[in-house]
């Protein structure tokens, strides 16, 4: 462990897809033999990590780009079990991270169906099983994600397999995906409803961007314990008062939400963080997907605390409510 790391760290908000080390992908696409775009590992790293000023226009070309390969290198169970322990075991190495949530959409890695999805899930959950047997220091699980470009049929179906494995293991549902018009949140709601009556998270990316409306409907009526970014909520005070009042946790990811053109820059970054602490909305510092951003926990904290966005003390408070936040029993 680096000997500038002390403190215990937890990640809350890291999807599967992003968090792989390339060397461990490009292994397993040439063991399943999987066609690639090129025959050169550094071109294969090159497409799916993001390095310098490299940025996406919105969230649908991340996810075309960068995804795509991802979750198909990583669609059978004897790969999903392989890249989470790695995961899991990498965090701790790397950054001290002892409370571990990822999440992932399992439907996204069954190849339409040819792969089982309790297969996939407990290969998941025998990922981490694994993980923490050589690293007993470490807690964690994993969150399974419905999504926007899924019919209500097949996210119900998601829903169903979360309860089923929670016992197991499964931590929480989150939503996630780009915005669709065709995609009701109200339509939904019922989904959220029956995975907290199972005692299961719930965690929503919303707020990201899109609809202000969908973010209060979040808010309002389905009552989620975290919101997966949540940044928009600084254009309500309204929300806001909600959001603090109801004790809704926010999973901030700095550098992916510049990445994405999110956030235009480190200025307004500063005003949306220093809003939500002005209006005691409790935060949590995340990667999103430490592989894809070329980043990782301990990066994105001295990144807020160089450009005078957090006091070390202020970093410090975040950490110890993502502790507090977590899933993990």
């Amino acid at each position: 462990m680096p000997q500038t790391i002390q403190k215990p760290l937890a990640e809350l908000h890291a999807h599967l897809g992003g968090s792989v080390d390339p060397v461990i992908l490009w292994s397993i696409a040439h063991r399943q033999g999987i066609k690639l775009p090129s025959k050169n590992f550094w071109d294969f790293e090159d497409m799916i990590t993001m390095t310098g000023k490299e940025k996406n226009k919105n969230l649908d070309e991340m996810h075309n780009n960068f995804y795509h390969w991802t979750e198909l290198i990583t669609s059978s169970p004897e790969a999903v079990e392989e890249v989470v322990k790695s995961v899991i075991g990498g965090g701790y190495r790397k950054c001290n991270i002892v409370l571990n949530e990822l999440r992932f959409n399992p439907m996204f890695r069954n190849r339409g169906g040819e792969r089982d999805l309790d297969h996939i899930i407990l290969a998941s959950l025998w990922g981490v099983e694994r993980a923490i047997l050589e690293y007993p220091q470490v807690k964690a699980g994993v969150i399974l994600m419905v999504d926007r470009m899924l019919t209500l049929e097949q996210n119900s179906i998601i829903v169903k397999k979360a309860i089923k494995h929670k016992s197991a293991g499964v931590l929480g549902i989150d939503l996630g995906g780009p915005d669709r018009k065709n995609f009701s949140i109200k339509d939904h709601a019922n989904l959220f409803k029956e995975a907290k009556a199972a005692d299961l998270g719930i965690t929503i990316h919303s707020g990201e961007v899109g609809s202000l409306d969908e973010l209060r409907f979040v808010v309002e009526e389905i009552k989620p314990h975290r919101i997966g970014h949540g940044i928009m909520c600084v254009k309500d005070k309204d929300l806001m008062r909600k959001i603090s009042k109801q004790g809704i946790v926010l999973e901030i990811c700095p550098t992916s939400n510049l990445k994405n053109s999110v956030v235009k820059n480190l200025a307004e970054m500063k005003n949306i963080i220093r809003t939500l602490l002005k209006h005691k909305i409790k935060f949590t510092i995340n990667t999103d997907g430490p592989e894809m951003y070329n980043t990782h926990i301990y990066s994105e904290q001295e990144m807020l605390v160089k450009n005078k966005i957090l006091t070390q003390k202020e970093v410090d408070q975040c950490t110890k409510w993502a502790f507090e936040a977590s899933f993990v029993k």
